[in-house]
């Protein structure tokens, strides 16, 4: 199930484009000229400006004064209206285009001249930084004689003058070929290997019969060889492979490189260090992701900004939200939180499942042989609240937590108890766009059973992971549980409709049993009542094969219910099958691993990867770990811990999926803030964060440009345009930290 699903394909839609730091080249005869008087040279007519905007000719050049003040980008524009766009159809985009004075960023964009104004692409150059002429090609999304062309240029606390030419938007320009650049062909993680652990690598190429290795310290001595195994044809790829095992190498250093087939791989270390770091970075995530308070540049360098949605102009706040027409006839103050992706929305479904990993992230460092629960501990996260005596961890997740709790319908409301499903602006914004800046109105969606699942979930949670630290929030959290349960059973079917979808994804499903499994599970091993456990017995998911290829994420959540019921101590009926069935899925994600020669234990059926697959391989590898904590067996722990490998680098794209992380790693990731790609005042994001990975379905125009007929791992591109293939999330970043934390236990 798709974090997005189809709601996307209305979002301000950014389409595939390549900068060409060249001018556009004449017409050929099959190429047709959809702008009118692009040179500018005795008119200004058909184009137009906003009202603050004065324009005139001026050497040949449509000339601009943009006023200062102004909030947004497109509050000061030049544009021409009623352009022709057909389906399927590659465009080349290309302007001249000045500043006075230098280095302002403007937004170009072709979108839709009438509401919802949707954008069909988009690109932020700042002026005069690597010439003033600029080239992009475009596929259209759809078909209208509607279409916009404008130049955005607002946003800035001073006036200034901006000066375009030779725009053009000329159809029937061949498209781009996109090659990825997969560097050499020895394939491996391109972070760290453990001493002790796995070290596994895979090389791309023609050969049938097997090859000779050798792994090189940093001074360049080989220090281990041997012989390549051949696998041919891997189906995730589409390549000739063999795979390398140099497990018999167990010396700590730095700088290490595989050299096979007369290539020689990124470089790498062997030791824990980089896992030590990556558990927190993982976690510092999350800060940066807040909403309602302003993030603070000491404590994040580079990453500072002012609070979102906090009832400050241009924002319409989050402290007093109306629903959608008709829903309700209160308001909400549902300030807090986390922002759950590269929009300013904030969702329970979502918000709630990565509650539950971060809270089980720290659960577990209590509670397994090998955990470490110091360090987590406060002071570890450099974040307002350390300094508090409670754990950074739950500081950090308590903060979802509070905005979760906010969610509930208040008493003597209809639905009582219920949670909205989600709270996000009313049309969908463009990028980059800080939180501070979006002036769209917020609105509560209507509550559904599976977000008051994922509350009563949580909150149950939270109670007992709480109690030593916060007696009163752990029995707040608690009751607003048992409410939310009481609630759920009195309304099993509410469902979020999969068409609202405007200004925020769906998050629809149309199955509730495994989020009644799952807050049922919580609610039992805080309270030990046994009508949770009553429930448990009875449920049909109880007895269920619940550990598919794809592996749990937020809309099939049983797994967290039998990943707790299986580790977290209790007197539970039958928790001896529970723990067995966790360790027999534990089996059939390792014969999937050990089956690929990319050493994943993700196969999904058809070779169709999901939306933010490098979080379900992540995911799958925490049924691996649990198994292991579980039986103590260490096939099930190096599974986990190879599973990594995949993440960090030994894929077929060679490129670490975890930004900050390898030689070559994702750091354009969809995002309004993180916009350092469209926008060099913004920065990228930040160290730990998780690309969503590769995703055969590409809905976005961007990969749909570029990836057409891609086979598997190669359905993925590093660009902030492909919202389908490279976005961040919160679920997949606990996905992250809870396997970073547990590899970092494993030495």
């Amino acid at each position: 199930m798709k974090r997005r699903r189809t709601t996307l394909l209305t979002i301000v839609a950014l389409v595939g484009a390549a900068l060409i730091a060249l001018p556009a080249g004449p017409a050929a005869a099959d190429e047709v000229e959809q702008l009118k008087n692009g040179t500018f040279d005795t008119t200004t007519a058909p184009w137009w400006t906003t009202a603050n905007v004065t324009a005139g000719l001026f050497d040949g050049q449509l000339c601009a004064d943009v006023p200062g003040g102004t909030a947004n980008r497109w509050d000061a524009a030049v544009g021409q209206n009623d352009v022709t766009l057909v389906k399927g159809e590659s465009y080349r985009f290309s302007f001249k285009a000045s500043g006075s004075p230098q280095g302002h960023v403007v937004r170009a964009v072709v979108g839709l001249q009438v509401a919802p104004y949707d954008t069909y692409f988009e690109v932020s150059p700042q002026l005069s930084v690597s010439g003033d002429t600029y080239s992009y090609t475009f596929t259209s999304p759809v078909d209208t004689t509607q279409g916009q062309v404008a130049l955005q240029a607002g946003g800035s606390a001073d006036g200034w003058r901006m000066c375009m030419d030779d725009v053009s938007l000329l159809g029937g320009v061949p498209p781009e070929v996109y090659t990825p650049d997969t560097g050499p062909r020895v394939r491996v993680n391109q972070v760290a290997y453990l001493p002790s652990g796995p070290k596994n690598a895979t090389l791309v190429t023609d050969a049938s019969a097997k090859l000779p290795w050798r792994l090189k310290n940093a001074g360049g001595a080989t220090v281990a060889h041997g012989w390549t195994v051949p696998r041919g044809v891997d189906v995730s790829s589409g390549q000739n492979v063999h795979s390398i095992d140099f497990g018999a190498y167990r010396k700590a250093g730095k700088g290490f490189t595989l050299v096979a087939d007369g290539q020689t791989s990124r470089p790498f270390d062997i030791g824990t260090g980089a896992y030590e770091q990556l558990r927190l970075d993982s976690v510092k995530y999350y800060y940066t992701q807040r909403s309602g308070i302003a993030i603070r540049d000491d404590l994040r360098p580079g990453y500072g900004r002012a609070a979102g949605h906090i009832d400050v102009a241009p924002n319409q706040g989050d402290s007093n939200v109306p629903c959608q027409p008709g829903v309700c006839d209160y308001t909400l103050d549902v300030t807090g939180g986390w922002y759950d992706a590269g929009d300013h929305g904030k969702y329970v479904v979502n918000g709630g499942i990565s509650t539950w990993e971060l809270l089980s992230t720290y659960e577990r460092e209590r509670l397994a042989r090998t955990g470490e629960s110091g360090k987590l501990r406060d002071g570890t996260l450099a974040i307002p609240e350390s300094g508090n005596k409670v754990p950074d961890i739950l500081d950090e997740a308590r903060w979802e937590l509070e905005f979760l709790l906010k969610m509930q319908v208040p008493d003597g409301q209809p639905l009582a108890g219920m949670a909205h499903h989600k709270i996000h602006d009313e049309q969908w914004t463009g990028l980059p766009l800080l939180p501070s800046e979006d002036p769209q109105k917020r609105e509560l969606h209507p509550p559904s059973t599976q977000a008051t699942l994922n509350l009563a979930a949580t909150a149950a949670q939270a109670a007992r992971l709480y109690r030593p630290y916060d007696r009163a929030f752990a029995s707040k959290a608690l009751t607003a549980a048992r409410k939310a349960w009481s609630a759920a059973l009195a309304h099993p079917a509410m469902y979020a409709s999969p068409g609202d979808g405007t200004g925020g994804g769906t998050y629809d499903d149309t199955n509730a049993t495994d989020e009644f499994y799952w807050a049922a599970a919580e609610l039992y091993l805080t309270t030990g009542e046994k009508q949770f456990a009553d429930y448990l017995a009875a449920s049909p998911v109880n007895t269920a094969d619940i550990f598919g290829p794809l592996g749990f994420d937020w809309g099939r959540t049983a797994a967290a219910g039998r990943l707790d019921l299986a580790t977290v101590p209790s007197r539970l009926p039958g928790r001896d099958k529970v723990r067995r069935s966790v360790v027999e899925g534990a089996d059939r994600y390792l014969a999937t691993l050990t089956s690929q020669p990319y050493g994943m234990p993700y196969a999904p059926d058809g070779n169709v990867y999901d939306w933010g697959s490098s979080h379900q391989v992540l995911n799958n590898a925490v049924v691996l770990a649990t198994a292991y904590d579980i039986t103590g067996s260490s096939k099930y722990r190096d599974g986990a811990v190879q599973s990594m490998d995949y993440i960090l680098g030994r894929n077929a794209l060679n490129i670490s999926y975890v930004t900050g992380y390898g030689e070559v790693n994702s750091h354009n990731e969809h995002s309004r803030w993180y916009a350092h790609e469209l926008d060099p005042n913004l920065p990228n994001p930040p160290s730990g964060t998780l690309a969503g990975g590769p995703n055969s379905s590409i809905q976005d125009p961007y990969a749909q440009s570029r990836l057409q007929g891609c086979v598997g791992q190669f359905c993925y591109i590093d660009d902030i345009q492909s919202w389908s293939t490279n976005e961040t999330a919160i679920n997949w970043n606990a996905a992250l930290a809870r396997m970073a934390s547990f590899v970092a236990d494993q030495d």
